[in-house]
């Protein structure tokens, strides 16, 4: 009897979802790919290490007994000089940075796990279960963000934003508004798994339900997420920004914010100041470019389209790994294509 061995496990670079993506690319996506992660990766070393790169504190107005002044220029004690309320630039825009990655994590696990969560118990039972969250996913679209992040800011601080308040006033808003799309897009992604052979051959020599669900579906119905997640980035951040710009955010006390340094600095650019709106608007447009460069570049390399150029260039991408139950045996990777039309090709 001839006996088959299983594929060789993939390398673990292969496995981790940007890194895989990396190597993958070529040509101006793999640039793309890589001007997002340097920006990315600025943005968060800046956020993490705001303590040490900001030359003073978010609200701090004078330095041994001396005043900034108010809209001063750029000079030796405040390299971007000052705002209109007497506050350094250059360490708001660092601290800005902090502020600005709590809310992109905030409004991300609130989104995913919701999402996600959801969108695998209806894809898996359906029914009128599923009916139901479909329906009430179609009309949150209805909604929109800003407004709705208002209404929230409202409700949770009263359009007085401390810190944690203007954060979880953009959050939830942006939880709001995102879950749908995590929602549908893992439900459909379920609703395909589970009809495949290896789920249906785990119902029968039977495999608990959760450990279907967990260790079989999901496992198999979430590639398509990172791209979602780098959408939802970028929107909490504009969604923050916004919030400040129009008066709902974070008080300057609490905490610095782009967006609010923004609505103050209005007035000053007509008067020839532009240090005071320059830098906030820059820092808000290199973190949405980044975010979205690889946001574009992951699902450039999510369409299968691109894997069949590589195919035809001589480079064929690894096979991905479905992991099945097999009884008295353990488990075995077995090679699986999630993409209809690769496997017609």
């Amino acid at each position: 009897m001839a006996t088959v061995s299983a594929p060789r496990k993939r390398p673990l670079a292969d496995r981790i979802p940007v890194v895989s993506q990396l190597r993958q690319s070529i040509g101006l996506q793999r640039g793309m790919l890589i001007a997002g992660l340097v920006l990315l990766s600025l943005f968060i070393l800046t956020a993490i290490f705001a303590p040490l790169l900001a030359p003073y504190s978010w609200a701090q107005q004078s330095v041994n007994g001396h005043d900034f002044g108010t809209q001063q220029p750029p000079n030796a004690t405040n390299l971007l000089g000052t705002t209109v309320s007497g506050f350094d630039v250059l360490s708001r825009v660092i601290w800005g940075a902090q502020t600005a990655l709590l809310v992109i994590i905030c409004a991300i696990v609130f989104s995913i796990f919701l999402g996600i969560f959801i969108g695998l118990v209806s894809g898996y039972f359906g029914g009128w279960l599923d009916r139901i969250l479909v329906v009430i996913a179609d009309a949150i679209y209805a909604f929109p963000s800003l407004l709705l992040a208002i209404v929230m800011s409202i409700v949770i601080s009263r359009g007085q934003s401390t810190l944690w308040g203007g954060i979880l006033a953009a959050a939830i808003s942006i939880t709001v508004v995102f879950v749908p799309q995590y929602f549908r897009v893992v439900r459909a992604e379920v609703v395909r798994v589970k009809a495949e052979p290896f789920v249906e051959s785990a119902k029968v020599i039977g495999v608990p339900t959760l450990r279907i669900l967990v260790r079989h579906v999901l496992r198999n119905s979430t590639r398509s997420i990172p791209v979602i997640i780098t959408l939802n980035a970028s929107e909490a951040v504009l969604t923050l920004a916004g919030l400040g710009f129009l008066g709902f955010g974070i008080e300057a006390t609490a905490a610095a914010e782009w967006g609010y340094d923004l609505s103050r600095s209005v007035a000053d650019v007509t008067s020839g100041i532009w240090w005071t709106a320059i830098p906030p608007g820059v820092a808000i447009v290199l973190v949405v470019l980044g975010i979205t460069l690889v946001g574009e570049s992951l699902n450039d390399l999510s369409d299968p389209r691109l894997r069949r150029r590589r195919r035809a260039a001589g480079v064929a991408p690894a096979p991905a790994a479905v992991v099945v139950d097999v009884p008295e045996s353990g488990e075995v990777a077995v090679p699986y294509s999630t993409d209809a039309e690769e496997r017609s090709s």
